[in-house]
């Protein structure tokens, strides 16, 4: 098998799709709804959107709280943590972290015994990658998962830093999911009060007199306005110190955010444009929020990144401006806003048909759904993210993964998808079972190049490799 793996690897990067005609079929317009708004099709699906009608399942995406998703709770009650709170989370696998430490450099070796799985955060982590992929996978509310992902990855917290292990989990739960069909102001001001942002940028320690300007940064220039929008250093310093004493709850207060005012900064500020007196407290840093929310560059900032991720790495401007323009129109309604990308006419446009790269995680779940592949056990899925390059929650700066092909097409991180393809056909990709009678069901959604069929022809002795070889096609590596 080994000998064909870089000839091929380097076909995917060399290999081209065009798209020559001036509009999508029906069945091609079914095929770009699943492969854009749903993390591609399982067997079966095109013909089930076709049947309904494209229009009508996009609308039916569109409001997920009317799809029921029983199935997918039922297997993701089995996770404890999912369940449980910061503070319980924190107690039951932080604080013995802390203690087994302490006792270590107190006592010397063997002062505590070696902590279980049940004790460690590795179990937290675990079972949130487990229930991002499950979802992924079998939710029938592909879109909303979709939509999780970007915004995950727009207002990114790193997995790796200290406490966030532990944090990680109820600002998916909690911050993240429930607010992501609703006002964009809203998700911005859980995610500034949510102790995972405040820990990962530093915020929950910054006092007056010592401030820290991470998460002012962030705020404007990734989560809000964009770099280039003409904010100034003088504004990144003032706004640190608005958002001083914005902080975090300790294990015997509960849990969550709190706002400290004997570190907050009560010195005049200006940020913007926007003055404060002396004397403020909390309600400076909740106005700065709706102030970044109702910008018209945040409104520029999200429209762009929406359409990178919709229609095209580098989508046109009139495109972005009509996005913008709804977002703005809405006030920052992020169903409307997500709608007016998909209602536009360069989203159906023929050139932007199987345009974008697939990321490793688009890409490995795509290939279990095409495959009709039961995730029998999430973890070693986790794992094989990691070698292609895109560990769940793991990108360590606040810029989050790239959405671009770029970031994505490199011989070695390619070589690692056709391996995961061809042990996926095979039945041989541990934590997934795989029917062979679903390989020859596989939906490209696109004519396979003279190269991939010459390719599939002469490596492809048997129909596990053949459906291998299609998985790791430069076809289905794009959506």
């Amino acid at each position: 098998m080994k000998r064909f793996l870089v000839p091929f690897t380097m076909l995917l990067l060399l290999t081209g799709l065009s798209s020559s005609d001036a509009r999508l079929t029906e069945r091609q317009r079914a095929m770009h709804a699943l492969n854009r708004l749903a993390f591609g099709a399982r067997p079966g699906d095109v013909d089930r959107v076709l049947q309904i009608g494209v229009d009508n399942w996009i609308n039916q995406q569109l409001h997920p709280e009317s799809i029921s998703d029983r199935d997918v709770q039922s297997r993701l009650d089995q996770y404890e943590t999912l369940k449980m709170s910061d503070a319980q989370i924190i107690t039951k696998f932080y604080v013995p972290v802390i203690e087994a430490r302490k006792a270590k450099k107190n006592g010397g070796e063997g002062a505590a015994a070696p902590l279980s799985y049940d004790q460690r955060p590795a179990r937290v982590i675990a079972e949130l990658n487990a229930q991002r992929i499950l979802r992924a996978v079998d939710s029938d509310r592909q879109l909303n998962e979709v939509m999780v992902d970007f915004w995950i990855n727009h207002f990114n917290v790193f997995v790796g830093k200290g406490l966030d292990r532990v944090l990680l989990t109820s600002y998916e739960r909690d911050t993240i999911r429930p607010r992501i069909w609703g006002k964009f102001e809203d998700l911005l001001m859980a995610t500034a009060k949510s102790p995972a942002m405040l820990f990962y940028l530093d915020n929950a320690r910054s006092r007056s007199g010592a401030i820290n300007e991470n998460y002012a940064r962030e705020i404007m220039e990734l989560h809000t306005l964009g770099v280039d929008s003409g904010y100034t250093q003088k504004d990144v310093t003032e706004l640190a110190r608005v958002f001083t004493g914005w902080s975090i709850s300790r294990p015997e207060e509960g849990s969550g955010f709190r706002f400290r005012p004997f570190l907050h900064d009560r010195q005049p500020k200006s940020v913007l444009g926007v003055r404060f007196g002396s004397g403020g407290g909390i309600e400076e840093g909740e106005r700065m929020i709706h102030v970044l929310a109702h910008s018209p560059a945040t409104a520029q900032h999200i429209a762009l990144q929406l359409c990178q991720r919709l229609v095209s790495d580098d989508p046109p401007k009139a495109l972005v401006d009509r996005v913008a323009k709804r977002f703005t129109a809405t006030d920052g309604d992020l169903r409307e806003t997500v709608k007016a990308v998909i209602d536009s006419r360069e989203f159906w446009q023929a050139q932007n048909y199987r345009a974008k790269v697939k990321s490793p995680f688009e890409y490995a779940v795509s290939a279990i759904r095409a495959i009709g592949g039961r995730v029998d056990n999430p973890l070693p899925l986790a794992r094989e993210l990691q070698k292609m390059g895109e560990p769940l929650y793991g990108s360590q700066p606040p810029t989050g993964y790239s959405d671009k092909a770029e970031a994505w097409e490199n011989a070695g991180a390619l070589m690692n998808r056709l391996n995961f393809a061809l042990a996926l056909a095979s039945n041989k990709m541990p934590g997934v079972i795989v029917d062979d009678t679903q390989l020859a069901k596989i939906d490209v959604g696109a004519e396979l190049t003279a190269e991939t069929r010459k390719t599939i022809a002469e490596k492809g002795g048997d129909r596990a490799t053949a459906a291998g070889l299609m998985l790791g096609s430069p076809e289905f590596q794009r959506q």
